[in-house]
């Protein structure tokens, strides 16, 4: 199965809310480049459809997160199968139309410059990033304030935020916790740098 295949299996069968089919419907329509788009300009997922499997590998490792025995039985950390599709796989709709193909100049191995494509970041919305997620969702359905705060605090400690924010927003809302941890495994681990 191909990754939007996927992508809109794990969607369609975990996100029942209203607003959710307008939401895909977004997603898959030309306004949209999610299914095309890279997950980032030169680190993770930097190719077409990244995004679209960086979210599904976000879900894989929130999902697998959610059910191990230590967060369920000794952190009591619970979500449901919607809040958990929610906010792994729209965590990163900040990105959708941000990344343009282009060039940069490298060295090849015999050290003579060559043009590689690549892709430049253009953000026509500059709202932020998981904030910018949290409102593009919020414009076809409602998020429960968990996912939301999950969703607006996924890039953890590595964000350019207040600190104080994201560790009062981890205890806080657990699910945020979660959330930035599967994304980091899935960048990190999953990914890494292309």
């Amino acid at each position: 199965m191909d990754i939007k295949s996927r992508f809109i299996e794990i969607y369609s069968s975990n996100i029942k809310r209203a607003g959710a089919d307008k939401l895909l419907e977004y997603l898959e329509s030309p306004a949209s480049d999610f299914f095309t788009a890279p997950a980032s300009a030169r680190f993770h997922g930097a190719y077409a459809g990244g995004l679209a499997e960086h979210s599904i590998n976000v879900y894989e490792c929130l999902s697998d997160y959610m059910e191990r025995d230590r967060v369920k039985n000794t952190y009591r950390l619970t979500a449901s199968a919607e809040s958990i599709a929610i906010a792994a796989l729209l965590h990163d709709l900040c990105k959708i139309n941000c990344y343009k193909p282009g060039f940069r100049n490298t060295k090849d191995e015999t050290g003579k410059w060559i043009k590689v494509p690549t892709f430049e970041y253009d953000d026509k919305l500059p709202y932020g990033h998981g904030e910018k997620s949290v409102y593009i969702i919020t414009g076809f359905m409602r998020l429960s304030r968990e996912e939301a705060f999950a969703i607006r605090y996924h890039m953890g400690f590595s964000g350019t935020e207040d600190p104080r924010n994201v560790g009062n927003a981890f205890e806080m809302f657990p699910l945020a916790f979660a959330l930035a941890t599967a994304d980091m495994e899935a960048t990190y681990f999953l990914e890494g740098k292309s």
